[in-house]
């Protein structure tokens, strides 16, 4: 595995970028990471040129996919941004968002020395806040099922909120208000045909759209 600073920090965070594409089953495009990093379509093709010269992708038919060593580097970045965002909520009480956004600078600077005290002082937590696994723990994936997928009047524990969620703006303030937090459980109450729901968590009721519904993943 990469050590830190062996490459840009540019390099990195697109390497996370496709890492947590392909953690959601994203097919991945340029198009997408486009959207995922919010950066113009020409500056992510020069980009996508640079990690194929150094050997971190290949690219099959727009296709998109990590080489053996653009995977561990992702996987290292991935591990420290979720180990911090762990420290920065568990342990300075930081919200989701806050810990989200400083997680992603303290992910390029952080040495390895530090991300093993880290890991330690926190009991070598499987996963981050929003219960996407920690790269490198012993993470078991629960038997998850999309919130849309139930029905009216079926229970269910939240297990993660992925990625995709993450990067929406306002969204991570949204469901920590609402108490949709991994291993809080609810009720869903009423669902439209486009997706909309309406869960009952904690005795209040919060509507959920369509994009988050689709995604957030639960047990029930």
């Amino acid at each position: 595995m990469a050590t830190s600073g062996e490459h840009h920090p540019a390099f990195e965070e697109y390497c996370e970028c496709i890492f947590e594409l392909q953690e959601d089953a994203v097919e991945v495009i340029q198009a997408r990471i486009v959207e995922r990093l919010n950066v113009s379509r020409p500056a992510v093709s020069e980009m996508i040129r640079r990690l194929e010269n150094e050997q971190l992708i290949t690219v099959d038919h727009n296709t998109i996919k990590l080489t053996t060593t653009g995977e561990s580097l992702a996987q290292q970045v991935v591990r420290r941004h979720r180990l911090a965002e762990r420290f920065l909520t568990d342990v300075l009480n930081l919200s989701w968002a806050e810990a989200h956004h400083e997680a992603g600078k303290w992910e390029h600077v952080m040495s390895m020395n530090v991300e093993i005290a880290m890991d330690k002082l926190l009991g070598s937590p499987t996963t981050c806040p929003h219960g996407n696994p920690i790269p490198g723990s012993p993470y078991e994936a629960p038997d998850s099922r999309r919130l849309v997928d139930l029905s009216i009047g079926e229970a269910f524990t939240v297990s993660r909120i992925p990625e995709a969620l993450e990067f929406t703006p306002g969204l991570l303030d949204f469901l920590e208000g609402a108490s949709l937090l991994p291993g809080r459980s609810g009720t869903v109450t009423a669902s439209s045909p486009d997706g909309t729901m309406t869960v009952e968590v904690d005795g209040s009721h919060v509507g959920v759209g369509a994009f988050a519904s689709a995604r957030i993943l639960v047990t029930a």
